[in-house]
């Protein structure tokens, strides 16, 4: 058993933290609201902090799950962020998705007090979250990685070091591009095969067995046939995520325009207010 903090309870962070706690080990969880930390100690035991430093208070690992490079910052250096409290020897790990530039910063923060840091994000959405299947990126100290990863497996099906601090988020770069092509392309086959008249169960069943099979596919094309999009990775979260990938991409000289366009498009999706919609909601654009 180890004595963890989980910070952050959103839709990832709030199974992930129960994972945990299932798993045996004894959580302390800080929320915004402190009605969701309420609820999930109802749900899973542990206990809940009024700031992240006091749920950092005596932990051997701080886990974050919030929402961007500026949350980050406010939960960890800001007045009663949990850097402030760890003890030298301790080991915070981000699953955030954010630029590989706050993570740098933090880890750089940290080791002046001792302290390792770990950048985590997480591939798998709401689903993976749930169901304890998430796919996880990680930069840190080899030997960090190998003292947290049994920990992280609580809640991941596949925990892998990419590299040094900062290589987990770029890693997560790479993902959301391959999806967003991925996404789009699904999309625009779907139109085609609805707009044909096609069966679209015995399309889409037959092709996901050959080349043109994907995660997205297997996953989502029964809820995008049926203009279902309530669940899952939101569009507003994609696009945050699309924007620092391809924010990096410019800066180290390449060029995305797949990732750019599908960009664009997911803005028009905003616009039609589905920012909180999956991802897979491209769908509508093409209707």
């Amino acid at each position: 058993m180890t004595k963890v903090a989980w910070i952050g309870l959103g839709v990832m962070g709030y199974p992930m933290a129960g994972h945990l706690a299932t798993a045996g080990h004894d959580v302390t969880v800080f929320n915004r609201s402190s009605d969701k930390a309420k609820a999930w100690t109802e749900a899973f035991g542990g206990t809940s902090a009024d700031t992240p430093a006091a749920a950092a208070e005596g932990a051997e690992i701080v886990f974050s799950c919030v929402g961007a490079d500026d949350d980050l910052r406010s939960v960890t250096t800001a007045q009663d962020g949990a850097f402030h409290a760890m003890a030298p020897g301790s080991y915070y790990v981000d699953c955030t998705t954010t630029s590989a530039d706050v993570a740098k910063e933090l880890a750089e923060v940290l080791s002046q007090k001792s302290c390792h840091f770990l950048d985590a994000p997480v591939s798998g959405g709401q689903a993976g979250a749930e169901n304890g299947q998430l796919t996880v990126m990680v930069g840190g100290d080899p030997a960090a990685f190998d003292h947290v990863s049994p920990v992280i497996d609580a809640f991941a099906r596949k925990v892998t070091r990419i590299g040094t601090v900062g290589a987990g988020q770029t890693a997560k770069m790479v993902n959301q591009l391959c999806i967003a092509g991925v996404v789009q392309g699904l999309a625009e086959g779907m139109a085609l095969a609805k707009n044909a008249n096609l069966d679209i169960q015995a399309v889409m069943e037959t092709i996901a067995e050959g080349a043109a099979g994907s995660w997205q596919m297997s996953n989502r094309w029964k809820t995008m046939d049926a203009g279902k999009y309530d669940f899952g990775f939101a569009v507003d979260w994609m696009r945050k995520d699309l924007g620092i990938a391809l924010k990096e991409v410019a800066r180290l000289g390449g060029t995305a325009p797949v990732g750019a366009l599908v960009d664009q498009f997911y803005g028009d999706v905003q616009r039609t207010e589905g920012g909180k919609w999956d991802t897979s909601s491209l769908l509508t654009r093409l209707r």
